[in-house]
C-alpha cells in the first residue's frame, strides 16, 4: 500500500536547517492497522504528510500502491490524494459557517460527481458515523466528539485506500476517545488501511503494530 525508502526530509530557512526525518524505511501492507509514536517534535506528522502526498521527500522514495508518487505535478498528485486518502485531524478542520452536511460533501466537489451523487454518500457517510440527526447543524453546535466523527465522515466519505489520523483523539476525553477508536478499528476490518499517530500507548496497543521515532529516526 505505502512503501518509503531511505528517507529523509530537511526543512530549510535562511539561517536554520531542521532535520525531520532520516534515513526512514517502512512498509505499510493493505489493511493494516499501524500506530506512529514518538516524543514531540520527532517527525511523527511529517511521516503522515509525506505519506498523504502534502509534501516531498528531500531523499528518498514514496510508493503509494506500487507507484512512485514523489515528483508528480501538483495536479496529478492532488487528484491522487483525493481519490486515495483520508485525512482526520486533532483540530477538525471543520468550517464553521458550512453545515455538517456540506462539510462532509467537500472532497467529493474535486470529483464528477451530480449534486444528487454527492449528497447521497455524504449522507451515508454521516448515518455510517452516528450523525443522521445532525446534518443540518453547524460545527459548533456539536460535541468535540461529534467534530471528530463529522471529520472522520468527511475523510471516509470518498472511499479512500487509507485513512491519515493524526492525534485523533487528542482533544477527546477518554470515552469520546474510545468511541473514535471503535470506529477506526471498525473501518480497519473492512480493509481500509489506517496509519495513526497517537500519544497514548492504550490506543496503540490495539492496532496491529507501533512505528516508534525519535529525532526523526526509526527506533526499535
Amino acid at each position: 500500500m505505502i512503501r518509503m525508502e531511505n528517507v529523509s526530509k530537511v526543512y530549510r530557512t535562511e539561517r536554520v536547517e531542521t532535520l525531520a526525518l532520516d534515513n526512514v524505511n517502512l512498509a505499510v501492507e493493505a489493511g493494516d492497522f499501524v500506530s506512529v509514536m514518538g516524543p514531540s517534535g520527532c517527525g511523527k506528522s511529517t511521516l503522515l504528510n509525506l505519506m498523504g502526498l502534502l509534501d516531498e521527500p528531500s531523499e528518498g522514495s514514496v510508493e503509494l500502491e506500487g507507484v512512485r508518487v514523489d515528483g508528480f505535478g501538483d495536479r496529478r498528485t492532488a487528484r491522487l490524494r483525493n481519490e486515495k486518502v483520508g485525512f482526520i485531524f486533532q483540530q477538525f478542520h471543520l468550517i464553521s459557517d458550512l453545515s455538517v452536511l456540506d462539510n462532509v460533501e467537500i472532497p467529493l466537489l474535486y470529483r464528477r460527481l451530480s449534486h444528487r451523487s454527492r449528497r447521497r454518500m455524504a449522507l451515508e457517510a454521516l448515518d455510517r458515523v452516528g450523525l443522521a440527526s445532525r446534518v443540518h447543524h453547524f460545527p459548533t453546535q456539536l460535541s468535540g466528539g461529534q467534530q471528530q466523527r463529522v471529520a472522520i465522515a468527511r475523510a471516509m466519505v470518498g472511499r479512500p485506500r487509507v485513512l491519515l489520523a493524526d492525534e485523533p483523539t487528542g482533544n477527546l476525553d477518554s470515552q469520546m476517545g474510545d468511541e473514535v477508536m471503535a470506529l477506526l478499528e471498525e473501518l480497519n476490518g473492512e480493509g481500509t488501511t489506517v496509519v495513526m499517530v497517537t500519544h497514548d500507548p492504550r490506543l496503540a496497543e490495539r492496532t496491529h503494530r507501533t512505528v516508534r521515532l525519535f529525532d526523526g529516526r526509526q527506533v526499535h
